[in-house]
């Protein structure tokens, strides 16, 4: 009856996709007052429809046919844009399986046409229908509807290629590897391998190079697991990026309580294999197998930071297949074993470092407290992901670790029963230690305020693609800060760079956004900024200048300086 309000209610599921699709949903409601009479069409509304039509796609007027080998080339028979060289172009398909989504398109130029080289997926299809995206010189875009038929491609010299290709990606991966080892997050770790390489220098020169490359062993093949599970993840598609273990809580927490006991050890609370009774018991611990699993550890550590030259190499390798991925990833474990492997094989290297002697039991024992430190900041990232009962667990898993180290360690120099009584007790500590690790629980859902990682003295905002385009809409700067509580880099860059009176005062006078992308925990929307701007992994930060078309990315290494010369333009 008129009048009477009528509620339409619906649960909407959609996908937001530009590089990447981020999936979205909403209960959706729209209440109508029922009228005795149609309403009055407004104009602007049909105006609106008019204008979003016209951007649908329409039908090629040009054939288009493709021939599927090796690669999968579609040419559209058009002289006309042979001559008009569009920018870029982009091909969507209609159906899962024709060709790999996420991998590089290329694109070139015949005589007759255009060339758009692709990645065939596993599926051969019979015909090739989708949506193929022209961007002209001017930046206009052309959507065509295109039914491709299979049929003879010109060939073609390719112009154009997204990406750094394999062989630069080769270098800067071993560039970033060898850069990662002066990373903060690492340096602990690294301090441990330089002392078992001391212990060695003057000793079997055999035993040194078996130890340099069982250590390189460990952490090239550490950075090939590691970078084939982001890449089958991704192909199967999962949002995550590099250090994306970092964002479960249970993984925080065990790598807390592996490194926890790390420091146990060192500190001498137990031993593995034998006691320590001096500086020259110490120099013959270790081996290939402690050498391989140091590699292990360190790339471990590494996984939270990304070095200069490695973010574009990551990017390119987690476009490509598996094979070439793991290429570069080795590439990068070359590059971070690189050092400690040349100094274990050069003799001139090896006599420079000092004696064995009672100095290095005094190191490895200091050398528990950058370890203690490690096992407190994940504890801390574990406290920004799932919360205090999460951490209490922890700290409850931790307790019982100590109190089984203690036990193993005070029981092995005792009579046959008490060294029962403390393997006993030990393995008793350890079941309650994992009871209470099974109580961390999963991330919490991110929170809607801002992180607790953003710098001090800047006012500033959660990050989300909605409120980066109001803002920018306004033509108002913004500066986004892509950071993780994991991201040792990133929090040194906030005290170093972003924590300054003149930035605090620049963001002030210009009135500038700051939004705070926290990849602490995953999040599809974060993942889809760093990949639009070819990173998998934190930190990045970007800077819209008012009324800029694109963002300016800045290093990944910040210094106050640089980000004042940003924000200055």
């Amino acid at each position: 009856k008129p009048g009477q309000v009528l509620t339409l209610k619906a649960e909407g599921n959609w996908l937001v996709c530009k590089e990447v699709c981020i999936p979205e949903d909403a209960a959706l409601s729209l209440p109508l007052t029922v009228s005795a009479q149609p309403a009055a069409p407004y104009a602007t509304l049909a105006d609106q429809f008019a204008a979003w039509r016209a951007k649908l796609p329409t039908a090629s007027p040009w054939p288009v046919r493709f021939a599927r080998g090796t690669s999968l080339d579609l040419f559209v028979a058009a002289p006309s844009l042979a001559a008009a060289r569009p920018k870029a172009a982009a091909f969507f398909p209609l159906h899962q399986g024709w060709i790999v989504g996420h991998a590089l398109q290329e694109m070139g130029f015949a005589e007759g046409g255009l060339v758009l080289r692709l990645q065939p997926g596993k599926t051969a299809p019979p015909a090739l229908d989708g949506v193929l995206e022209l961007t002209s010189s001017d930046g206009s875009v052309q959507a065509l509807n295109i039914h491709a038929v299979p049929g003879a491609v010109p060939a073609v010299r390719f112009v154009q290629s997204a990406g750094l290709g394999l062989p630069l990606a080769l270098l800067f991966a071993l560039l970033g590897g060898l850069i990662l080892n002066l990373m903060p997050c690492v340096l602990p770790v690294l301090a441990m391998k330089a002392l078992a390489v001391a212990s060695k220098a003057h000793a079997d020169r055999g035993e040194a190079a078996r130890e340099g490359f069982a250590y390189g062993a460990g952490a090239v093949l550490s950075f090939v697991v590691l970078g084939s599970a982001v890449a089958l993840l991704r192909a199967g598609g999962e949002a995550v990026g590099w250090g994306f273990q970092l964002q479960e809580p249970l993984a925080v927490a065990g790598f807390a309580l592996l490194i926890f006991a790390v420091g146990l050890n060192l500190s001498g609370v137990f031993e593995i294999g034998g006691g320590i009774t001096g500086g020259d018991a110490f120099t013959k611990k270790g081996g290939a197998l402690g050498a391989f699993f140091t590699g292990v550890l360190a790339v471990a550590v590494a996984a939270p930071c990304t070095a200069p030259f490695m973010a574009a190499a990551l990017g390119f390798a987690l476009t490509q297949g598996v094979v070439l991925a793991v290429l570069i990833f080795a590439s990068l474990g070359l590059g971070f074993a690189a050092p400690f492997v040349l100094i274990a094989l050069s003799p001139a290297l090896l006599r420079l470092l000092p004696k064995p002697g009672l100095w290095m039991l005094r190191f490895r024992q200091a050398l528990a407290f950058p370890m203690y430190g490690a096992a407190a900041w994940l504890l801390w990232v574990l406290a920004q992901e799932a919360g205090p009962d999460g951490l209490v667990a922890a700290l409850g898993a931790m307790i019982a670790l100590a109190f089984a180290a203690w036990a193993w360690g005070v029981s092995r120099t005792a009579s046959s029963h008490w060294r029962h009584v403390g393997a006993a007790a030990a393995v008793l500590a350890l079941l309650l230690g994992a009871f209470s690790y099974s109580f961390v629980g999963p991330a919490r859902p991110a929170a809607a305020s801002v992180s607790s990682v953003a710098p001090p003295g800047i006012a500033s905002e959660p990050y989300n693609p909605a409120r980066l385009a109001a803002l920018r809409a306004q033509h108002r700067a913004v500066f986004v800060d892509a950071t993780a509580a994991w991201c040792i880099t990133c929090l040194v860059n906030e005290k170093v760079a972003l924590s300054g009176a003149p930035v605090r005062e620049a963001f002030a006078r210009q009135h500038i956004a700051y939004l705070v992308a926290d990849w602490t925990n995953r999040d599809p929307a974060i993942t889809a900024l760093l990949s639009a701007h070819g990173r998998t992994g934190v930190p990045l930060y970007l800077y819209y200048a008012p009324g800029a078309d694109a963002a300016q990315v800045l290093p990944q290494i910040l210094t106050e300086d640089e980000v004042l010369t940003a924000l200055r333009g």
